[in-house]
């Protein structure tokens, strides 16, 4: 009967074992110097060999003639764990097997020596899916078992493990086999089935199974049944992914502002039976491999692809800023998120490039951060310039030269009396405003009051409340202010009130302006003519006739 590849190439011995040299030494010296442990965690991702060095640990502490810390897998007792005839060594399964009466029952057998073995061993898988009373019943054995009894715990996810059971065992991380490792070890094992698997194929099957040696071989006997040669078209058929040239094509469409070319690229994706989730994890691995041409220096050494492709990423990651790839990714994560819940699938991934390629529907941090990127960068390249100047005819310029002259009336000279600047200037600005004033006098011109007001909502909006139903005249360097407010003076006074009036002023006017109030009473009041001075002389004349003194000026 056939044999899947995984199962058929598992590791014997620990040298065999891929990609973790710094486990299957410490166990094979532990095994040749007989300083065992009485119990054992193998923690890490799915697909690394942990089962495979329990199975390895097994049958090397109870094989007759261990050859430097490994196992013969020649004299009986390997062949009899090897084929299961022998039921000294157990392999449970916590997630089927997780109560306390279970657990009762291993306790209950240890008391028994082991009938054909050295040591009963224990293999006690996916040891985190144990029920908690479970684990309390295996505090004391796992701490004080017998002299003939070893326990071999397995399990992903550690961090479910209680500390009392973690400080009874000796642990040992398992990492991820490194692309490197696991496209060397498939091709070994394709020289011995006799297919052929170029590179290409090779580093795609090592992608797609993240570090896990059981996915790589699994993907790698499904494309056998397709012929006995294998490349990477083929690896992309079979796990229902997209190719890379798509992957570039949709972030393509992204940088273009084209959500029309993205959807039409999604459908076609989705007609050939493209799995929606595994597109959005290809474009999220696609932005992370874009980040890294972004930001390192030696980006090969951390993204796994031929020559021609890691060119190809830093010819489209000079078309991103970081800003733009950062959003990317936690936009497809989040849509990642959504797709598990179960809501549609094609409409959850279109949704997601329509905001990818439209950054104005999306209102979050990374998306303005993204928009705020785009316009620095247009302004560093000159896509944003002043318009340019409209020409006049010299007819033009003069008519409005003519126009602006009849607006602007002329400005009293320093030698006329003070009571005809004042006859000129029907306000004045308060002394009571905290500005400088200077006697420039020009004639009244309305302003655009109430564009101004509504300017100021956006930097004072108390300030407008106050302001509200007010009028203001500009009369040279000043802006008057009219309102019958009687509170307006000492609300100006009263901390940046005046320089948001001033900013909102020079916003609107193109020119910053002082500021002041209009005095109406002192408009309304006209000014006396000042009276002709008299001849000192004359005075004294007077009072000497008052005084009866008679005076006469002609003498």
């Amino acid at each position: 009967m056939y044999q899947v590849l995984y199962r058929k190439y598992r590791p014997k011995v620990f040298s065999d074992v891929v990609g973790q040299e710094h486990i299957t030494t410490t166990l094979a010296k532990e095994i040749e110097t007989g300083k065992l442990s009485h119990a054992y965690l193998f923690t890490g991702s799915r697909g690394t060999g942990k089962t495979t060095c329990a199975k390895i640990l097994s049958k090397a502490v109870n094989c007759l003639h261990p050859v430097n810390g490994n196992p013969c897998n020649e004299c009986e007792v390997c062949q009899g764990i090897e084929s299961g005839a022998i039921l000294d060594i157990a392999e449970i399964d916590a997630a089927s097997n997780n109560g306390v009466d279970n657990i009762r029952d291993i306790r209950e057998e240890i008391n028994f020596t082991p009938a054909s073995c050295k040591y009963r061993v224990y293999i006690i898988d996916e040891v985190h899916m144990l029920s908690i009373g479970a684990f309390n019943a295996l505090l004391k054995t796992l701490e004080e078992p017998p002299a003939h009894v070893k326990f071999i715990l397995a399990t992903t996810e550690v961090h479910k493990l209680p500390v009392t059971i973690l400080s009874r065992c000796q642990r040992f991380d398992f990492r991820r086999v490194t692309p490197e490792a696991m496209a060397q070890r498939m091709n070994y094992i394709a020289s011995q089935e006799g297919f052929t698997v170029t590179e290409e194929a090779l580093s795609l099957i090592s992608r797609i199974a993240d570090g896990g040696m059981r996915d790589a071989l699994s993907l790698l006997d499904q494309c056998t049944g397709h012929g006995d040669t294998i490349d990477a078209e083929l690896v992309c058929s079979v796990a229902g992914m997209t190719g890379k040239d798509h992957l570039f094509s949709l972030a393509s469409a992204v940088n273009e502002k084209n959500s029309a070319i993205a959807l039409e690229l999604i459908s076609d994706l989705h007609g050939k039976s493209c799995d929606m989730e595994r597109l959005c994890s290809d474009m999220i691995n696609h932005f992370r491999n874009l980040m890294i041409v972004k930001t390192v220096r030696s980006a090969e050494s951390l993204l796994v692809c031929t020559a021609d492709e890691l060119q190809q990423y830093k010819d489209q990651s000079s078309k991103f800023t970081l800003e733009n790839i950062l959003c990317c990714i936690s936009l497809l994560q989040e849509t990642m998120s959504n797709i598990k819940r179960g809501v549609n699938r094609r409409t959850e991934m279109e949704m997601t490039f329509i905001k990818l390629s439209t950054p104005s529907l999306t209102a979050d941090n990374e998306s303005l951060l993204r928009r705020i990127a785009d316009l620095e960068n247009k302004m560093k390249g000159g896509a944003f310039v002043s318009a340019p100047a409209v020409s006049q005819t010299p007819a033009e310029a003069e008519e409005k030269r003519k126009e602006v002259s009849q607006t602007i009336q002329p400005v009293p000279s320093a030698s006329e009396p003070t009571a005809a600047k004042a006859a000129h200037a029907p306000q004045s600005p308060q002394e009571d405003i905290p500005f400088p004033e200077e006697e420039t006098q020009v004639s009244e011109a309305e302003l655009p009051w109430a564009e101004i007001l509504q300017e100021l909502t956006k930097l004072n909006m108390p300030l407008w409340g106050v302001l509200n139903g007010s009028s203001a005249v500009i009369q040279g360097d000043f802006v008057l202010i009219k309102s019958d407010n009687p509170t307006l003076s000492a609300f100006i006074k009263t901390g940046t009130n005046a320089r948001d009036i001033k900013s909102a002023i020079k916003n609107i006017m193109g020119r910053a302006y002082r500021l002041g109030l209009y005095n109406a009473s002192a408009q309304q009041s006209a000014p006396t003519p000042a009276q002709p001075k008299k001849d000192p002389l004359e005075n004294l004349i007077d009072k000497a006739r008052d005084m009866g003194i008679n005076v006469d000026v002609n003498k």
